[in-house]
């Protein structure tokens, strides 16, 4: 069995072993300083990371260090960072941690007076900067920009549909190589679609636009969803119709190649309750998801994933509903989310895709043993029946130890082999 069979295994929850995923997608990757930690722990060729999600610095998991973690998934990821600009011709750069890696020739940045560092949307240093890494800090904030010119009692559908548009001749370009070079791949190939996040707050702000219209605040967002929803259904249908058409561009150039997509992270759980009602995201959301997916499962054989943060046991039938047939990060550590009633719950409907390890408290500040622990029972719960691909919750946070990082790995390996 080769890594895609193991993940295809679990994805038709079918009993088998556990497949690994780190590295494939911008919600389930590994911070740049702890993938040079772990480039040094496995003893593979000493060079700078390559910085492929700038905003929260996650590093590229190279085919060497893939090997050497045993992960069981690979990416083709989006042609344009969260930032708005390809990653190519990478040029050195130096943290305020004081490592140094390789970030695009378009991340240009300037500095404040305080020593944080300044990010500019499409490395146009004229446009306002879109975010900001503190001086102490290990990734990048969103900068809220608020066009001068908004009249929040004359909203514009269109103002908030400026980013959607249909694939370039660049875009087509761009997937037609990456395609083509992951055609032997033995991995599991994952992406993220473009234009199919819903109201995902990370992009609200559209850090990858110079100079954005429309609703661009995160309380305003929240607000008009709650007070506007009619508003927010508009912009999501516009914005589907054009996921849909650019979803069958995607398909004409990759065909089955890709195994599983991306839909959206747009986070509907808190650390302890829930940002709107069920009832809200049925009537704002769910029409909108059952088109996404319901294209891609008749018209494909790819998997589809819901990311959403925190306290979601109340979404989940929602989600499921959807279309969706996987959930991600299982944040077992917010209120409701127990992975024993989860996997009871869910388990057969559902494919969890992490909830490995707390990467809040266990991953970052316990011991190895402590690491061992919880991943062993997560293995135990989530593994019955397939329906489970290992990762933690969410990425691997900045300055994770690499003992505790091995610790994981070392524990999902062990359980594979005692099956």
């Amino acid at each position: 069995m080769n890594p895609r069979d193991r993940v295809l295994t679990a994805l038709n929850h079918e009993d088998g072993p556990i497949p690994i995923d780190f590295g494939s997608t911008f919600i389930t990757g590994i911070h740049c300083s702890v993938v040079e930690a772990l480039r040094e722990h496995y003893g593979l060729e000493k060079r700078p990371v390559k910085v492929c999600e700038p905003y929260q610095m996650l590093g590229l998991v190279e085919d060497d260090l893939r090997a050497a973690m045993g992960i069981d998934t690979t990416s083709i990821f989006p042609h344009r960072t969260i930032f708005g600009f390809p990653n190519e011709d990478w040029k050195p750069w130096r943290t305020p941690w004081g490592q140094d890696v390789l970030v695009s020739k378009h991340f240009q940045t300037t500095a404040r007076e305080d020593g944080s560092t300044l990010i500019h949307p499409k490395g146009d240093t004229k446009a306002p900067p879109s975010g900001e890494l503190p001086k102490t800090g290990y990734f990048f904030d969103t900068i809220e920009r608020v066009d001068p010119d908004f009249d929040e009692d004359d909203l514009q559908v269109g103002d908030n549909l400026e980013e959607f548009g249909l694939m370039s001749d660049e875009d087509v370009a761009y997937w037609t190589r990456e395609a083509a070079a992951m055609q032997r791949s033995e991995q599991a190939i994952l992406t993220h679609l473009n234009g199919t996040c819903l109201g995902d707050i990370a992009l609200v702000p559209a850090p990858f636009l110079e100079h954005p219209k429309g609703v661009r605040g995160v309380a305003d967002w929240y607000m008009l969803v709650a007070e506007n929803p009619g508003h927010v259904r508009k912009i999501f249908a516009a914005q589907t119709e054009i996921a849909v058409e650019n979803m069958k561009r995607l398909h004409a150039i990759v065909g089955e190649l890709l195994d599983v997509v991306v839909i959206c992270g747009t986070d509907f759980g808190t650390q302890t309750s829930q940002f709107c009602s069920v009832d809200t995201f049925r009537r704002v959301w769910l029409e909108y998801y059952q088109q996404i997916n319901g294209w891609i499962h008749e018209n494909t054989t790819w998997k589809t994933l819901k990311h959403s943060c925190g306290a979601v046991v109340p979404f989940i039938d929602a989600f499921i509903e959807s279309g969706f047939d996987i959930l991600n990060p299982v944040q077992c550590s917010a209120t409701g989310m127990d992975p024993r009633a989860l996997k009871d719950r869910f388990g057969d409907r559902i494919t969890f895709w992490g909830g490995g390890v707390n990467t809040q408290e266990t991953l970052p500040f316990g011991t190895p043993e402590a690491v061992r622990k919880e991943v062993r029972e997560r293995c135990e719960i989530f593994s019955r029946g397939g329906g489970f691909v290992f990762n933690a919750i969410h990425n691997i946070q900045a300055r994770t130890p690499t003992g505790n990082v091995v610790a994981m790995l070392e524990t999902v390996h062990a359980f594979n082999a005692g099956r």
